[in-house]
Order: structure tokens, then sequence, then C-alpha cells
């Protein structure tokens, strides 16, 4: 029973919020978007490689889940102390033309700790049937690489702190207004800090 209800639940989240941001919003323009990201470097990266383990690595980001990412810091529904105000003065074509740019760039892949590659690769292909956990992979690619037309995030090479970060934040519910079905909320629930720890090391060298 446990098996079959996985089964469904990784299929249906294939699906679930492919909707959630307007068809267009991948239609930035990069060269454009290189004149928008100056303030950005200080944290992200010249090119959107983080340097710093809470700060995300941008380059290579899915544009629509990252647009849609930099409509909810500058609309307040997901808050982070370190954007308030960045984007207050920037246009929905603005914001476009920056996830352009960060997706137009190259991620740099980091390297997995050794003592964490087998849960971490056990968790992201297969899940935890006894917990109804489903496998990343089934959302987020094979090879890390998201879904670009449902929004679901790029996690190759991305930063470990900022992955465990994120994870946590689901688990509590301080991360909860982005998704309206919770999807992650509902996984990261079921998530132990060693679970955590793993897939965080995990994808930070998975290419």
């Amino acid at each position: 029973m446990k098996l079959r209800f996985l089964i469904i639940l990784t299929s249906s989240l294939l699906f679930v919020g492919a909707g959630a941001v307007n068809q267009g919003s991948e239609d930035g323009n990069s060269k454009e978007g290189s004149k928008k990201v100056e303030t950005c470097a200080a944290c992200h990266g010249k090119e959107g490689n983080s340097l710093v383990g809470l700060w995300p690595s941008l380059a290579g980001q899915n544009a629509k889940y990252l647009f849609k990412q930099l409509r909810l810091f500058k609309s307040g529904e997901r808050e982070n102390a370190s954007m308030a105000g960045f984007l207050d003065e920037l246009s929905d074509e603005d914001l476009k033309d920056i996830a352009a740019f960060y997706a137009s760039k190259k991620n740099t892949i980091g390297q997995t700790e050794k003592d964490k590659v087998g849960l971490g690769r056990k968790l992201y292909y297969a899940g935890n049937i006894q917990k109804g956990v489903p496998a990343c992979s089934a959302c987020h690619s094979p090879r890390g690489l998201g879904n670009g037309p449902a929004a679901y995030p790029l996690l190759s090479g991305q930063q470990p702190d900022y992955v465990k970060k994120a994870l946590k934040d689901y688990r509590s519910g301080e991360r909860s207004n982005e998704d309206p079905s919770k999807i992650m909320v509902a996984i990261a629930y079921k998530l132990d800090d060693s679970e955590i720890e793993a897939l965080s090391s995990f994808v930070h060298g998975l290419h």
C-alpha cells in the first residue's frame, strides 16, 4: 500500500505547480539582465556562483523558477532579511531579465562528502518508502537540473548550507508561502537532520 501511494505521489509531483507562474516568465533578456545584477554579485557571485554557503548559487537556475522567487521576495510573500529592499524598484521585466541572465550562466559543481554519499544517493533517487518520502529525482531530474516548465529548481551544485537551511525552513513551516500545495513542506516534514545533511551534501556534487 505504501509503495502504491509513493508511486502515485511521485507521479503527481511531476505536474503540480506547472501553472504557478505566467508562461512568459522565462522570456527575459539576458544581455539586459547583465546590467541589472551588480548588487546581486556581492552575495551570489559575479557569474551567479556563490562563494558563501548560506547564499544560493543562481548560475544555471531555471529562469521560470528564479523569476517566481524574485517576485515572491519583492511582494514579501517570501521573507528574507538579506533580500529586503533590493527588488522594490524593479519591474517584472527587470526580474525576467535578471532571471534570464543567471539562467544563461554555467553552474559550478561542488563535491559530496564521502560519508554522505550513500544516504544522499538513496534518498535522491529512491526516496524513503517507509516514511512516504518520494525520490527527489522525480521533480528535480536525475542530474539535478530541475524542471523548467514546472518551475522546479536546479539543485546540481547548490550550496549545501543553503539547501540544508531551505529544507529545515520547509520542515518548520517557516518557508511555506511559495507553493499553495505545500509539496516541499510535506516532504521536508518527514526528513530528519541526518537525511537533510546527506541530501544537502549530495546535491552539491550532483551533475
